[in-house]
């Protein structure tokens, strides 16, 4: 794409920081009204393009080295500082390191970082969490924490594997949970550097997996401290290809509600936030990505059930593959139901009168809840989770 010194310098005369003019591009496409640019410093070496870009005033781009940005919405004070960035939102607050990689479906929400050389995609940061250096951590949805002092973290040196030797990707982890976790005073998870996660698993709240470790199964047992047992050598013969299929499936339908909650959460509670500090295409973007993951869990789920099937029937026409209409059924149902309404309505009071008493900071409106106000709004979120996995497995039996 060619250059836009037009746009550049209307950035610079409404207050953007570009000490180097010549050595940024900016795509043609890039509406320049998206770009708040007061305050906004776009370092040398940086490349900003995609027609859906939007960057709120106090970003910082590229501090630390190139930096590639496309169709990104990037809030308030966010830092991306070196690296390549597609299709991905970061509130306010949010910071990425030198040579990060992040594609579609990641959101990092208000306060969430990664550290240098990190790898995200189809990945859900809650306010907080922090990730260290030299990490993988695709397809996950990760929660826990109530502030920068008390936050969920992944050590350096982590994968999450998402990849299996039957060549599925129906294997997204859910580190925490959404109903508890937006509420954002559950107990941090800890995942202890040098070691992995292999997905698709679930963790509870206040886990720590030990330095060095590779999880390989659920941890549903919260605040407990779990470290593998000591491998043995020698040989085994390869495992069924599709051993634990059932428990596989599961994660896969409670991930699934668990990001259809999110996205009520985002259309019904972030939406009530919309102002100058969170414009309504960072909203836009949450919501598009959140259904980007959705759109991907389905269709690695119908992947894994094809290969399923065709290993257990030896053709494309046996039980298992009969479900899947049923599923998409099951899916479109929970996209159009809120749950229960005088639950949700209630809740939605009580965050009409936190915006009331404490403005639109979403953090603040947040933390002020009070603990029986946080439960209306658990209730709400769970008890939609909590039905739509069991009618969802209701029709995997």
């Amino acid at each position: 794409m060619s250059n836009c010194p037009d746009t550049i310098a209307d950035l610079i005369r409404r207050g953007a920081v570009i000490e180097d003019p010549a050595g940024i591009q900016i795509g043609p496409e890039v509406d320049p009204e998206r770009v708040n640019a007061g305050d906004v410093v776009i370092h040398a070496g940086c490349r900003i393009h995609g027609k859906d870009t939007y960057i709120c005033r106090g970003a910082q781009i590229g501090r630390e080295g190139p930096t590639t940005i496309h169709n990104c919405q990037i809030g308030p004070d966010a830092q991306l500082k070196g690296g390549f960035f597609q299709d991905a939102v970061f509130l306010a607050g949010a910071s990425m390191g030198l040579g990060a990689h992040v594609r579609g479906g990641t959101i990092l929400e208000e306060q969430s970082s990664g550290a240098h050389c990190v790898g995200l995609k189809q990945t859900i940061l809650f306010p907080f969490v922090t990730l260290g250096s030299l990490i993988n951590f695709c397809d996950c949805l990760m929660s826990g924490g109530a502030s920068r002092k008390n936050h969920s973290e992944v050590g350096s040196s982590y994968i999450h594997f998402n990849y299996t030797p039957n060549q599925d990707k129906a294997t997204a982890s859910l580190i925490g949970d959404v109903p508890h976790g937006v509420m954002l005073d559950q107990p941090p998870v800890f995942l202890g550097g040098q070691g992995g996660l292999v997905g698709p698993s679930r963790i509870a709240f206040g886990t720590v997996i030990a330095a060095g470790s590779i999880w390989r199964k659920d941890q549903l047992t919260p605040g407990m401290l779990v470290f593998p047992a000591a491998p043995r050598g020698g040989k085994m013969a390869m495992p069924s290809a599709f051993a634990g299929l059932t428990r596989i499936v599961k994660n896969n339908l409670i991930y699934i509600a668990n990001l259809t909650a999110l996205y009520k959460w985002y259309q019904w509670v972030r939406s009530r936030f919309v102002g100058p500090d969170f414009p309504q295409a960072l909203l836009d973007g949450l919501i598009k990505n959140v259904d980007c993951c959705l759109i991907e869990r389905a269709r690695r789920l119908h992947d894994l059930i094809i290969r399923a099937d065709q290993a257990v029937s030896n053709g494309p026409a046996g039980s298992l593959i009969q479900c899947r209409p049923r599923l998409d059924e099951c899916f479109q149902q929970m996209r159009a139901c809120d749950g229960d309404r005088a639950q949700r309505d209630r809740f939605l009071e009580i965050i009409a009168a936190g915006i009331h008493a404490n403005g639109k900071n979403y953090l603040d409106v947040i933390a002020g809840l009070a603990p029986h106000e946080r439960e209306v709004g658990v209730n709400w979120l769970q008890n939609m989770v909590d039905d739509w996995v069991e009618q969802a497995m209701a029709v995997w039996r």
